[in-house]
């Protein structure tokens, strides 16, 4: 084989400058093969368009370096895991923190999201393997097995399995269903860096740092080749989407390999470094690397490599001769994965004991989760990359054009190898409707220009909804006659609408009635705040009213926040819930919390007291702060200026 020709075959696509500070972890979406994420030691998460220069989005929240960061394959979520074992799932769509994930003890080494359902898995260096539930906000199962840290996690293309590769040398495979270790693959005489399913067969690869890849039999649980002869250690491996041969990224070089016989197609050299992830888009294989705080992206045109049908001299020796391979590489020798007809659930058993490490909100996870945040760096970019185009019809974008090579076919300088492609116009899949929903839920109805301050909550008519808006446009005067088919279509539009929004509440608010049965008040409250949906805490809020005796001191350390956007809202009815909720914490609660505070110290140690006063402090902060805003809404008129006099009186004794 000749060698390939590096200005056609791969080129340089682009470099930036991705952090402030060094770069820890980097990958690429595997849907759309154009987005990239980034987490570095400034504690940051960035998100590139790969080909546009600027970032897109910075996520904040860690206070420690991002070592592992992942995609889902919607490009909807993506989950960091940071050096002080603390895991963040961002709502890219939303732009806002979605979960805080607390409880390995080490780096997080390792993340991947569930193919279907909504479930992460974490790898750390305290050699543990957790399964979390992003929606309940806890983890399901914790694998142990492994003796050092965990590198890399991969699901199953049906769901089924997860599997783990170590510093120890070693490949593990988890039963998700069942919550063990079905098979463990021993061979590599080094550190296993990456695992990767086939997309068909029951195959799994793994690449290690001792320059070998083997390949292993999911049935019988037994090595089918290996591999051996990189030039490097193994970094990034991924299976074509055909199944018919693996691209292998190691040191400067791309290598396609077959592995019944084991043998290398092409060899493609890149010069990429230490290539830390690969993608596939439009025939074309796109790679990335990181070196202190640059991150550099590589296009290899896989039309010009050969994938299967011709043997290239390799440092890999194979005497067998082709006739050996099987002649249609399509045809899978062993069993395909079953593919599930809908989305999977959760499994099926969860332990009922220390291992199953069930997590309930705490107060300490909702200060971390506010403390989180998004800066839209390029609003144009996210607009385009992440916002639908329209609310209810998410169409699939057009095709996104392959990067353009360069426009020579001989060796050009470095500098103009080095240059980005010129921008391109690149849409990526929209998020599925169907898998968590973030729609606001706040209003049914849009708000007109002029609208009253409170939106009462009983009225004869609709708030900014007029029924001409239902009604198309008439041209002539003699075509004002509607057929009843035509106006059945105009009010119709806004149904899909209304739908996505009261299932995206009723999904809300059971999760917080499953809660309540398991838990007590303190945790479906945190839960609800944790939705970080107002509606659902006046739903909840309204229910606790009913029944004092509900109360505790706790409990007013997290509802105190939420009633001041409540007593902030322009809604009536959410108004009074929080006037009736901190008439109750008032009643209750203010002359305890004043009492404590003027308490002389305590003589000796007394934990109970010290935790007491540290509650009584910080709702007697919150109700200052509240205090303000009902002194301003005293002198309204009519039944909210009533009640908002009678709280100013109730927190005079806060002055």
């Amino acid at each position: 084989m000749a060698t390939p020709v590096v200005t056609k075959t791969a080129w340089k696509l682009q470099e930036i400058v991705a952090h402030a500070s060094n770069v820890s972890s980097l990958v690429l979406g595997k849907g759309s093969g154009r987005l990239l994420a980034t987490g570095g030691d400034d504690c940051r998460v960035n998100l590139w368009s790969i080909s546009k220069p600027n970032c897109i989005m910075s996520l904040t929240g860690h206070t420690s370096p991002v070592e592992s960061v992942r995609l889902n394959t919607p490009e909807e979520l993506i989950v960091a895991g940071s050096q002080s074992g603390s895991i963040r799932v961002w709502d890219l769509e939303a732009a806002k923190i979605l979960r805080t994930l607390m409880g390995h003890k080490a780096n997080i080494c390792s993340l991947d999201f569930h193919p279907y359902g909504e479930f992460v898995a974490s790898g750390s260096q305290d050699t543990n393997i957790k399964l979390w539930d992003i929606r309940r906000k806890g983890c399901v199962f914790r694998y142990r097995g492994h003796s050092q840290a965990v590198r890399c996690l991969r699901f199953s293309p049906d769901g089924k399995w997860l599997a783990s590769a170590a510093d120890d040398h070693t490949v593990k495979l988890w039963d998700l269903t069942a919550g063990k270790m079905m098979s463990e693959f021993p061979g590599h005489t080094g550190p296993v860096n990456v695992v990767e399913f086939h997309p068909n067969e029951y195959l799994l690869a793994s690449g290690s740092s001792d320059r070998t890849i083997r390949f292993w039999d999911l049935e019988k649980f037994q090595v089918v080749s290996c591999i051996e002869g990189e030039p490097g250690p193994v970094r990034s491996v991924l299976f074509s989407p055909d199944g018919c041969c693996l691209y292998s990224g190691c040191q400067d070089s791309l290598r396609v390999y077959g592995w019944e016989p084991e043998r290398c197609f092409d060899v493609v050299l890149v010069n990429w470094g230490k290539v830390a992830d690969l993608a596939i888009c439009n025939d074309q294989l796109i790679g990335v690397a990181f070196a202190q705080s640059n991150v550099s992206s590589y296009v290899v045109d896989l039309t010009r490599v050969t994938r299967t049908g011709t043997v290239a001299p390799d440092p890999v020796q194979d005497s067998r001769p082709l006739a050996q391979q099987p002649p249609n590489p399509s045809i899978p020798l062993r069993r395909i994965y079953e593919r599930p007809s809908t989305t999977c659930n959760k499994p099926q058993r969860v332990k009922q004991n220390s291992e199953s490490e069930r997590r309930s909100p705490s107060s300490e996870d909702e200060r971390e989760e506010r403390e989180s945040r998004a800066e839209i760096q390029n609003a144009e970019d996210y607009q385009e990359i992440f916002q639908p185009k329209n609310s209810i019809s998410r169409t699939p974008p057009r095709r996104s054009e392959p990067f353009p090579a360069p426009p020579e076919d001989d060796a050009a300088p470095a500098k103009e190898a080095a240059k980005p492609s010129p921008a391109m116009d690149v849409q990526l899949p929209m998020p599925n409707l169907e898998v968590l929903p973030q729609l606001p839920v706040v209003s049914a109805t849009p708000a007109p220009k002029a609208e009253p301050v409170i939106i009462p909550a009983t009225r004869n008519e609709p708030i900014g909804l007029q029924a001409s808006d239902f009604l198309p446009a008439v041209k002539m005067q003699q075509q004002a006659e509607l057929v009843d088919e035509d106006a059945m279509s105009q009010i119709r539009k806004g149904h899909d609408t209304m739908c996505v929004v009261l299932t995206s509440r009723h999904k809300n608010l059971d999760t917080v009635r499953t809660t309540w049965t398991m838990g007590d008040v303190k945790t479906s409250v945190d839960a609800a705040v944790a939705i970080n949906d107002l509606s659902v805490v006046v739903d909840l809020l309204n229910i606790v009213n009913q029944k004092a005796s509900l109360w505790k001191l706790d409990l007013c350390t997290t509802v105190l926040p939420q009633i001041e956007k409540l007593l902030q809202s322009k809604y009536e009815s959410y108004v009074q819930t929080g006037c009736t909720s901190l008439k109750l914490i008032l009643q209750r609660f203010l002359p305890l919390i004043t009492d404590i505070l003027a308490a002389p110290p305590s003589v000796g140690v007394d934990i109970s007291r010290e935790e007491r006063l540290h509650k009584c402090r910080l709702c007697y902060k919150q109700l200052r702060s509240i205090g303000g805003l009902v002194k301003s809404k005293a002198g309204l008129s009519g039944r909210h200026g009533s009640a908002f006099r009678e709280l100013h009186l109730l927190m005079a004794s806060l002055d």
